[in-house]
């Protein structure tokens, strides 16, 4: 039987939108995009990276909710509403996902606010930190 875990963070853009921050179905892990707002202050940095800081820490929660860690994701969708700052955005999310190397997509759309600099969705595969990993580079 499957199981299916839902994780709400007491949001209320999740109960305004009925959405969960994660959603597990077994071992696949899909987490919303999550932007850069502390969750105990509501507060959101102006500077792009403090924010991807932000964010990390917000999926970081959501993932450790389930048992699960950033060396499980296997997918990352990153948006980012400026593109002057894609360099260095990209550049702080390359530490986060050092060996880990998820697949990845980065766009640089309107966000729902401009006070949001940038937001992240990621998919993750429990288990797949300690999964026999093969590694092919074409070229």
């Amino acid at each position: 039987m499957t199981n299916i875990v839902k994780v709400k963070t007491g949001s209320k853009f999740e109960e305004i939108a009925s959405y969960s921050r994660l959603v597990a179905v077994d071992n696949w892990i899909f987490v919303s995009n999550s932007a850069g707002r502390n969750p105990d202050t509501q507060e959101i940095p102006e500077d792009v990276i403090e924010q991807t800081e932000q964010v990390f820490v917000n999926i970081e929660r959501a993932l450790a909710s389930v048992d699960a860690t950033l060396a499980d994701v296997v997918m990352s969708r990153v948006f980012i509403q400026d593109p002057a700052h894609i360099h260095e955005v990209m550049a702080y999310i390359g530490t986060k996902f050092k060996g880990v190397n998820p697949a990845s997509t980065a766009t640089c759309p309107p966000l729902g606010s401009t006070t949001y600099k940038v937001e992240i969705e990621v998919t993750a595969y429990k288990g797949a930190s300690t999964a026999k990993t093969k590694e092919i580079t074409l070229g």
